[in-house]
């Protein structure tokens, strides 16, 4: 079944390639959706596929990009928004 969740990491995680390498990770696994830095600080992503990859992107999110401090991920459920293609916003 398709899902989509939309996720925000908190911690160090601008300017450490954090979307660029989600992006990466979740064209890996399908899944369609956007990454995007949030005014805060924070890294803020939406994300569409079986629940199973969305899990596994939420899970490399908690880690991160190799200089990312992750300090708290937030998931939450979402309508169906039927992306086609993963894409990092400026």
């Amino acid at each position: 079944m398709i899902r989509h969740m939309k996720v925000t990491v908190k911690g160090k995680v601008q300017g450490v390639f954090f979307r660029t390498s989600a992006q990466a990770f979740a064209s890996k696994l399908n899944l369609n959706g956007f990454v995007r830095n949030n005014h805060n600080g924070d890294v803020y992503l939406e994300a569409e596929g079986r629940e199973e990859d969305i899990q596994k992107l939420v899970d490399w999110c908690a880690i991160g990009s190799a200089k990312a401090e992750v300090d708290e991920v937030l998931v939450f459920p979402g309508d169906l928004k039927h992306f086609t293609t993963f894409e990092v916003k400026r």
